[in-house]
């Protein structure tokens, strides 16, 4: 507790079927005869796919970026069930070709893909120009002019439409020749626009800084099929980041530099005068921040410093002021309440009594078995015998559950107490509208 009234806190994928159903991949052509749904967003798609061979349409699901009925799609996936769609393809990889059969380009550049082609001009560019139509638009799109019913404004339209839609496939084909999967390729496309594979090749690294889902381990592979070498300092800047990912991922905030040179160097084995490198360079760009702790100088991802701080100074607001609950003298209320439970207390369970009833914000941390529940259970008896009101709440359902369980009270999710609307995507208690000031709240956040 000492420690956060500092200012510091301390250092340290769903299916319908069984899971262990194995489902062989298999390619499967055919013509995109409707899209029943698109994501732009996440590029999400439920597509109707005439195949050969198929009388029925069969059902596709996939991620692309931009698809259009009269498109031919070349997937990688396999069959499976839903309960209740049914048979489906779902594709793990999917290429799209334009059309070249005359129906199939008719019904592409009608679909509304191409501003300034509806159905009916769709049909006059088909029959006025046949297969070339495509090569017409992109190479001598003056030649549209001949045609009644088209102006400039109208073929600036159709050419800038083509052009984009153009920019889109050569994005994709790019990523996915260099083995980025569908979905993540559309990540990066809705993320980068046209710069894609300019931002792509310039640094494969900053995908794990910018696109949700791409780490570290990804983004190194990439690199190294674009050609970066194992031992630049781009890969030690991103390698770094990495390694202090993974490093708070066992519980810790921030590593001493000097154990983060040391935990690069032998996970991405490059030389240590370029991992110090890498972190300079990062603590310059501002993704990584140093402070001096315990006179070491200690190494946090900025995001977490920033969040860590945040919270260390809202626990010092919180702090302010007397507890609800007035003066209790703890020396009489520890014996009575060790008469009460039949437990005796330990020498530092007394001390953090006697500090949770003289504050109004305590932070309890310890692993499995030190004694945090006993110590919970002492004080909410204490405070109920002063008639005090207690809500309990945790992060989760589970959570809230077995705080539940260990203390014979209500306990709720910290959704639950503060009564989060989904109308409006905020709690109806907050900073403005807080919970009862005569309530005493406990928050278990062990999971």
């Amino acid at each position: 507790m000492n420690e956060f009234l500092n200012g510091r806190l301390s250092m340290k994928t769903s299916s319908n079927l069984p899971h262990n159903t194995y489902h062989p991949q298999e390619k499967l052509q055919g013509s995109v005869e409707r899209v029943t749904f698109h994501s732009e967003s996440s590029g999400f798609c439920v597509l109707r796919v005439k195949v050969k061979g198929q009388r029925e349409l069969i059902t596709v699901i996939g991620s692309v970026a931009s698809v259009t009925p009269g498109e031919y799609i070349d997937c990688l996936g396999c069959w499976v069930n839903d309960r209740q769609h049914g048979q489906q393809f779902k594709s793990v990889s999917i290429k799209i070709v334009p059309p070249t059969t005359l129906e199939g380009i008719e019904k592409y550049l009608g679909s509304g893909m191409i501003k300034g082609i509806g159905p009916h001009f769709a049909r006059k560019l088909v029959k006025a120009f046949g297969v070339d139509v495509f090569d017409v638009i992109e190479c001598t799109p003056d030649r549209l002019m001949a045609l009644p019913g088209i102006g400039r404004k109208r073929l600036a339209r159709v050419t800038n439409a083509w052009a984009e839609q153009k920019v889109i496939r050569e994005i994709m084909v790019f990523l996915q020749s260099h083995g980025v999967g569908t979905s993540r390729s559309v990540r990066i496309y809705k993320t980068y626009g046209e710069q894609a594979i300019e931002k792509v090749r310039e640094d494969p690294y900053r995908l794990a800084l910018d696109i949700h889902g791409i780490g570290f381990k990804i983004a190194d592979t990439l690199a190294q099929k674009l050609g970066i070498a194992p031992d630049s300092l781009m890969r030690a800047q991103a390698g770094v980041r990495h390694v202090l990912q993974e490093w708070s991922n066992e519980g810790h905030c921030a590593a001493v530099r000097d154990i983060l040179r040391d935990m690069s160097v032998k996970l991405l084995d490059i030389p240590a005068p370029v991992i110090e490198e890498g972190i300079t360079a990062e603590l310059v760009a501002g993704n990584l921040t140093a402070e001096t702790i315990d006179q070491q100088e200690s190494i946090f991802l900025t995001p977490l410093y920033r969040a860590e701080i945040g919270c260390a100074n809202h626990l010092l607001r919180l702090n302010q002021g007397q507890p609800l609950w007035g003066t209790i003298d703890a020396h009489k209320a520890i014996p009575w309440v060790e008469e009460q439970t039949g437990l005796t207390l330990s020498a530092s369970q007394r001390a953090a009594i006697e500090l949770m009833l003289r504050h109004k914000v305590t932070v309890i941390t310890g692993g499995p078995g030190v004694g945090k529940t006993t110590l919970v259970n002492s004080i909410l008896k204490i405070l109920k015998a002063k008639h005090i009101h207690i809500a309990l709440c945790a992060p989760t359902g589970r959570a809230a559950k077995r705080l539940s369980e260990s203390t014979g009270l209500e306990a709720k999710t910290v959704h639950r107490l503060l009564e989060f609307d989904p109308a409006i995507f905020s709690f109806k208690h907050n900073e403005e509208c807080p919970l009862e000031s005569t309530r005493k709240h406990f928050s278990d956040s062990a999971l």
